[in-house]
Order: structure tokens, then sequence, then C-alpha cells
């Protein structure tokens, strides 16, 4: 059995709804009563390409799934909610991004964890302090310290967790 957290986000059809229905399909890898999910965030899209703001938020499960069979479930998850991977940054229906195995650090063709953008980006760093104030990443690092002021003012609450 093994921890993980997940990113979550959309900015298309009904964004909130999107990461209502993810939250539903994730439950179903997870080990029975261990599914928490942070609040969900408004949060400006990243990279140059116009487009509408994101709805984000992070899971927190525990699985028996290997980090592979994961990022096969997370990404038929996307597909059933109709995620095209048309342009890098780009709008999307619906993205999960596995943040942390346990402990693990894993780096693959198809798999880097610690996720790549862990360290920076509020919209993922604001959710998992949330969900773990005292979570330590793989290298040492505490997530609290990477959170810098003008991050927790670049994210607006939609609605608390629960």
């Amino acid at each position: 059995m093994t921890g993980v957290y997940v990113a979550l986000g959309a900015n298309l059809d009904s964004p909130e709804r999107q990461l209502d229905s993810a939250c539903m399909a994730l439950q179903q890898l997870a080990q029975q009563n261990s599914f928490r999910v942070s609040a969900y965030y408004r949060s400006v899209p990243m990279g140059d390409v116009p487009q509408p703001d994101y709805v984000n938020a992070v899971a927190y499960f525990e699985t028996e799934l290997a980090p592979l069979e994961l990022l096969d479930a997370l990404q038929a998850i996307e597909l059933q909610q109709g995620r095209q991977r048309l342009v890098r940054w780009g709008p999307r229906t619906l993205d999960l991004d596995l943040l942390l195995y346990g402990d693990e650090q894993i780096q693959t063709p198809r798999l880097t964890v610690p996720h790549y953008g862990i360290k920076s980006r509020e919209f993922v760093l604001i959710p998992l302090e949330e969900l773990n104030p005292s979570l330590v990443l793989p290298c040492g690092t505490g997530i609290a310290t990477l959170i810098t002021d003008a991050m927790r003012q670049s994210l607006q609450l939609i609605h608390p967790s629960g």
C-alpha cells in the first residue's frame, strides 16, 4: 500500500464538475477510506496560450497500483472525461498529474516522480500543504518552505474541501 498525491486541473466544460467527476473516479483507485481532496482553487494558466482560468486541487489516497499502472489509470480517467492533448499547456477538460508516489523517486521515459513542477507551482503546493502541512519531499525539502506570500495571493479559493 502506497500513499500518493495527484494534482487535478481543468479549465474547459464546467471545470468544477470535471474535478468532481475525477474525484469519484480516483476513489475507485483508492483503498477504502483513504481518499481526501483539497479545496478547489482558481489559478491563472501557465504559458502563452490564451485560455480560461483553471480550477485546481490535489487528492491524496492509498493504492496498491504500481506507479505505471497508476499513471495508466490516471490517463484513462482523463480520456473518459474528454481529454485531448493538442497544445502543450493548452486548455483541457482534465489534467491529472502524479505528484508523489510514497517517498519514491522515479525517472522513466513515461513518468517522473516527484513531478518536475512540484516545487514551483502554487496550484500544487498550496493544496498539498492543505492536505499535509508537514509534508516533506523525497529530496528532504518541506513543502511549507517553498510557499511564498505571492503564491498564496495568486490563488483564489473556490470552495473549501469536504
